[in-house]
């Protein structure tokens, strides 16, 4: 066998060695995830959907089920609610409040392309009665950051609505 013939065999035998490693490296990298945006979008908007009709038939524990154990809630003109927990004890009075009733409706909601995080942003109707008892009406707007539990489960971290109102006028601005 002759130099050159030895030559030409070893190069091939690296070429095809080459070209395996290649293979393998190629048929190793990991698949790429399915794109699940369009389908996580439509299931928040579908979630935010129920919660707004648990909370319309006054149902506190379903109302505040949609809440991770570490959420936030954050109304107007109050300090901010942390944990589950003292979110139950706000829903449960708003809820059981005289003349009270509220529903929402997204208007915008997009899951972040790591497809852990999502945004809502909507429109709200609340009626309460006051402290005097007389029926007050609200419209505001509202925002939700949910988060994708380990068991694929969404869930709100943080809450957010405010009215779209002016504020009451005071006794002393009515005087003058």
């Amino acid at each position: 066998m002759s130099a050159d013939h030895e030559v030409r065999q070893t190069s091939k035998l690296i070429m095809a060695g080459c070209l395996t490693l290649l293979s393998c490296t190629v048929a190793c990298q990991p698949k790429a995830p399915p794109d699940t945006l369009s389908a996580d979008e439509s299931t928040i908007r579908d979630l935010d959907a129920q919660w707004s009709e648990v909370a319309a038939a006054k149902d506190t524990e379903s109302t505040v089920s949609y809440y991770a154990e570490d959420a936030a809630l954050m109304p107007p003109n109050a300090p901010i609610i942390n944990g589950k927990d003292a979110i139950r004890s706000f829903w449960r009075s708003m809820l059981a409040g005289p003349g009270f009733s509220v529903n929402w409706k997204a208007t915008k909601a997009e899951v972040a392309r790591s497809g852990d995080f999502a945004y809502v942003i909507g429109i709200y109707e609340l009626t309460a009665n006051d402290a005097r008892g007389q029926r007050v009406n609200d419209r505001g707007k509202y925002s939700e950051v949910w988060r994708k539990q380990t068991n694929g489960k969404w869930s709100v971290v943080a809450d957010m609505f405010n009215s779209d109102l002016p504020l009451p006028r005071t006794a002393e601005e009515t005087r003058k």
